[in-house]
């Protein structure tokens, strides 16, 4: 499953799409709805990627080069909305589905039946968390792309209904099964898109429909030459609520309060062995 992710950087550079230089979106809708957080948590506003639709016009990036293979279609905006998609007849906080397995998408089962041919979006992040189950403990580990490039994860999104005073958009993010890579992990991950071929036709809802073609997009990450990279983070990002920069940050690499602990640690063990030695050489 995906239950956490990070997307800390400015809005200016998410509006960029690091990585994705062909990638043209035009306007981000509800822009200034979202705070940049490195603790992305269910029911917070966050920005995905769709095709235009009749929410309003639309100001593009310049236009890629034509005959570029990487080249990608301006009919796409960013909109924020809240991750989370209600379901069952009393919308609460404790009936929401914030992923979508893959099994339930291609067969048309529940719910996502309805959304899988018209509603589809892309989850823009820097990664993801996972907590890896050791016994009784649980370990936090982040998964990014390594070279810098964003993260975009498959989605599915709702549409308010006509005549809302305040129409609300929800999103939810596909999963699949783990990686033979990740697999030690945990048994899901994200559907991550990553060429302009994916991305352009799990965005391409013009059919209204949904295809045994899109259904071959749904896989584990398993490319070999471009492995994502996962490693251990602080625990201090299972609080909901909770920010940091340091989120993403291995735990063996961090010069903050954890290091310095193992440091004061290891300067009193330090001092006892010295207190222990002078004190031999006295007796003796």
């Amino acid at each position: 499953m995906c239950g956490r992710y990070a997307l800390g950087l400015q809005r200016a550079q998410i509006r960029g799409l690091p990585g994705y230089p062909h990638l043209a979106v035009g306007e981000w809708i509800g822009e200034n709805d979202f705070v940049p957080r490195y603790n992305i948590a269910p029911n917070t506003n966050a920005p995905v990627i769709r095709q235009y639709s009749s929410a309003g016009p639309v100001t593009t990036h310049p236009q890629a080069e034509s005959d570029s293979k990487d080249s990608a279609s301006t009919s796409l905006v960013m909109q924020t909305m809240r991750w989370g998609i209600h379901y069952g007849k009393q919308a609460s906080k404790g009936n929401q589905a914030i992923n979508a397995r893959c099994e339930n998408i291609t067969e048309g089962m529940g719910m996502w039946n309805k959304f899988r041919g018209k509603n589809r979006c892309i989850v823009v992040c820097q990664g993801y968390y996972e907590w890896q189950t050791k016994g009784k403990d649980k370990l936090p580990h982040f998964t990014k792309h390594p070279d810098g490039k964003v993260m975009l994860m498959a989605g599915l999104n709702t549409t308010p209904v006509p005549g809302q005073s305040q129409p609300t958009y929800t999103f939810a993010i596909v999963t699949t099964n783990a990686s033979k890579a990740l697999s030690w992990l945990h048994d899901r991950q994200p559907v991550i898109l990553s060429t302009a071929d994916e991305i352009n036709r799990w965005l391409d809802t013009s059919s209204q429909t949904w295809s045994s073609d899109l259904a071959r997009l749904l896989h584990p990450w398993e490319d070999t030459t471009a492995p994502l990279q996962c490693y251990q983070v602080p625990k201090e990002i299972g609080k909901v609520g909770t920010e940091s920069a340091k989120f993403i940050e291995p735990v063996a690499d961090r010069k903050d309060g954890i290091m310095a602990m193992f440091a004061k640690q290891r300067s009193k063990q330090t001092a006892k062995t010295e207190e222990h030695e002078e004190k031999k050489v006295k007796l003796e």
